[in-house]
């Protein structure tokens, strides 16, 4: 089957191999070199020194934990959304009890710092902004530089970023840009299986976490920090996931993790040119298109539904559809992690032939 959703992702054979090790002591000393390896592999790749931590967790988990260690209920939030994600981390915010400002823009299009400054400026109690780096329901990538420069030096709020389909495969420079907390998940472009989440949380974030008053047991940061001292999960791990980070991290590592960036970018390019050529409309700005999700708008006179059908079952390749309001409207091409040309090639032919055959009736 040629997977092409943004998540879970194919997993290479010898990251699917190492999860067939023997179980080990997760608070024995084997388990804590295991631990001490990867994580000192993962801050390499999330580029920072902040403090970072593994959870067994989706990655709606550590959106959860980005909320709950840093706020209280009744803090002042700004969200900027440009999907369902985006929407997704105002909403725990506010089940929390956070009292959150939406920005909301154009599906398709990405945030305009701007008025993210804008915001800001007229609410100063406005403690931390919320943003989602890639956007992978609108296939669009947030300008993280731009917004990190305006929320950080500019005016000094906490940061807190999904960067749960961009850590890995799109530049995310941590600790240069100012983040406070970055959040993703192993499922994406890590090349694993669903079941670990990773966290960095800075120095800032610490401070806001010593007055956070929002409830948290499973998630709260300074149980993981206590126990990491110790080499130790605070709870049992997903053993098999974590022997498969660690030989994905080798392999990101040894790779070079600027090109694993231009990987990204040049499939994404082929995918964007494939389907261009085929005479499909891109859906995201060509600005802010994404390099591990494509978006894809689907012709007024295709039955989306037969369209999907008819790529899964005749050609073996599964497409990711549109979410709520864009259900039926677009479908999503998924190319992060070790994606192939040939396996790019393979959905853009399909669709040619598909197409003709999964118009509506007149």
């Amino acid at each position: 089957m040629n997977l092409r959703i943004p998540g879970p992702i194919p997993v290479p054979n010898n990251i699917l191999e190492a999860m067939a090790n023997p179980m080990i002591n997760h608070r024995g000393p084997e388990f804590a070199e295991l631990l001490n390896r990867v994580t000192d592999g993962l801050k390499q790749v999330f580029q920072t020194n902040n403090d970072l931590y593994i959870f067994t967790a989706s990655g709606t988990g550590v959106m959860e934990a980005a909320i709950v260690n840093t706020l209280s209920p009744g803090d002042n939030v700004l969200s900027a959304s440009v999907g369902v994600f985006g929407d997704r981390f105002a909403e725990i915010a506010s089940t929390y009890g956070a009292k959150v400002e939406k920005l909301k823009f154009a599906e398709g299009k990405g945030v305009d710092p701007n008025l993210i400054r804008e915001s800001l400026v007229k609410n100063p109690n406005i403690k931390a902004v919320l943003v989602v780096h890639n956007e992978t329901s609108t296939g669009v990538t947030n300008p993280l530089p731009e917004i990190a420069k305006i929320v950080k030096p500019e005016l000094n709020k906490l940061l807190l970023v999904d960067g749960i389909s961009s850590v890995g495969s799109i530049p995310v420079q941590t600790d240069f840009l100012g983040c406070d907390v970055v959040a993703t998940a192993s499922q994406k472009g890590w090349m694993l299986p669903p079941g670990l989440a990773f966290l960095s949380f800075s120095s800032e974030a610490w401070k806001a976490h010593k007055v956070s008053k929002m409830p948290k047991f499973y998630f709260d940061i300074a149980n993981y920090e206590k126990y990491l001292k110790i080499g130790q999960p605070p709870f049992t791990p997903a053993l098999s996931v974590m022997y498969s980070l660690d030989i994905a991290l080798r392999q990101i590592l040894d790779e070079g993790i600027e090109n694993v960036f231009e990987r990204h970018f040049d499939i994404a390019e082929a995918t964007r040119n494939g389907i261009k050529n085929i005479g499909l409309e891109l859906f995201a700005d060509k600005s802010v298109a994404s390099n591990t999700v494509t978006s894809v708008k689907i012709p007024d006179n295709i039955d989306a539904k037969l369209l999907m059908s008819t790529m899964r079952k005749k050609y073996n390749i599964v497409l990711a559809g549109g979410q709520k309001e864009l259900s039926g409207k677009i479908f999503r091409i998924g190319h992060l992690g070790l994606c192939t040309h040939q396996e790019i090639e393979d959905v853009i032919e399909s669709l040619k032939k598909s197409l003709p055959n999964c118009k509506l009736a007149s």
